[in-house]
């Protein structure tokens, strides 16, 4: 295996991997999340990087990773529209 990898020019196979979009769109939303303790519903960012918790009863409704926030079990949510 070559230590030395020309990244400006990537063999055609490599270059098959990392398609550009036609039409770039972003894929980050807002969704609402419907608390399944209180029922209240909170708008939250799909790619949110703090822990986000619920206005009535303080539950934990998504936690953050390294990209998209994972629910908690129980939680449902809605895309919101643009």
């Amino acid at each position: 295996m070559p230590l030395a990898k020309d990244l400006l020019h990537p063999s055609p196979e490599e270059r098959r991997k990392h398609k550009k979009r036609l039409v770039q769109s972003p894929n980050s939303y807002f969704m609402d999340v419907k608390c399944p303790g209180c029922y209240k519903t909170t708008t939250v960012f799909s790619h949110a990087q703090t822990v986000v918790l619920c206005a009535g009863c303080s539950a934990v409704l998504c936690q953050p990773t390294g990209g998209k926030a994972r629910l908690t079990e129980g939680c449902s949510f809605r895309r919101k529209q643009r």
